[in-house]
């Protein structure tokens, strides 16, 4: 008979158990390659028998968390299977040191928590979805963006009085950077590919061209909607560093990296650089007389 207290933490690991079995089997049913398919199907009905072995000893049925199927489901259809199945794989961590606790009462939470070991290394082993490749594309188009856009606002911020021609230089200019960036990706990848890449330069090209214009966007959305120009750059500078915190956590999560360290040092750098070129715009206003009106 179980006391309160292992019974709890024996439904809450029952639970989550058959949560995971719905994710697992839900993802099984929608991704294309077969071969991941059936790994991801085989961990489903592993879950399932672990779900079983749970009730045997609280003796309920449990239901899923419905919102965690959901939200992960669709954090695999839009981010990518890699992220959210690595993402899910923190979240089973910490519920083996649970399943460890149990393993004083119930010897059988150490089989349950070495198959969860198994798992883990089932999936990092078959992930092979084509836009994680692309990651390092899409780093470098977003980085620049963020770094020089920011600078560029900051410091148009200074000499031009009214947010709609800052809007409209950094349209012009967002739109010349993703197509610079873009056509370089393609350049270097092409090259990488005369030595043994196997990435697609046309498809590189084309996420670092697609990750820039849309960091652009975001950056000088703020200047088309506020009026007030100081307003708007500290819209922009939150919106920056909004960007940069979700995509360096992206980044961390899949590549199984430090977040802070990332995040810490492109902020820096973005501010560094955006700080630098509001001084060359107040030397240029203040000291040499330019003002555009």
């Amino acid at each position: 008979m179980l006391n309160s207290a292992t019974l709890s933490r024996v439904l809450e690991a029952q639970q989550n158990e058959i949560t995971e079995y719905h994710i697992y089997h839900k993802l099984a049913a929608k991704i294309k390659c077969p071969e991941n398919a059936k790994v991801l199907e085989q961990i489903s009905q592993d879950e399932l028998r672990h779900y079983n072995i749970w009730k045997e000893h609280s003796g309920q049925e449990v239901k899923p968390k419905r919102f965690k199927i959901w939200f992960f489901y669709i954090l695999a259809r839009t981010f990518g299977l890699n992220f959210s199945i690595k993402l899910m794989e923190r979240g089973e961590e910490a519920a083996q040191v649970n399943y460890d606790d149990l393993a004083e009462h119930i010897p059988v939470a150490t089989q349950i928590s070495q198959e969860e070991d198994a798992h883990e290394a089932s999936l990092l082993e078959m992930i092979n979805e084509e836009r994680f490749h692309y990651v390092g594309a899409i780093i470098r188009g977003l980085n620049e963006a963020v770094v020089e856009m920011t600078a560029i606002i900051a410091g148009l911020s200074l000499v031009l009085i009214e947010t709609r021609f800052i809007a409209l230089a950094g349209v012009i200019t967002g739109f010349a950077m993703s197509l610079s960036l873009g056509a370089t990706e393609y350049l270097a990848t092409k090259a990488e590919g005369l030595e043994g890449s196997r990435l697609k330069p046309v498809i590189a090209g084309l996420y670092t061209g697609f990750a820039t214009l849309l960091t652009v966007a975001l950056l000088i959305s703020p200047y088309f909607i506020i009026e007030q120009t100081y307003t708007a750059l500290g819209v922009m500078l939150a919106i920056a560093l909004v960007i940069i915190f979700f995509f360096n956590y992206y980044i961390a999560v899949a590549r199984n990296i430090s977040f802070w360290g990332r995040f810490g040092e492109m902020c820096l750098i973005a501010i560094t650089i955006a700080s630098f070129t509001f001084l060359i715009s107040w030397l240029a206003t203040n000291v040499w007389g330019i003002k555009l009106h």
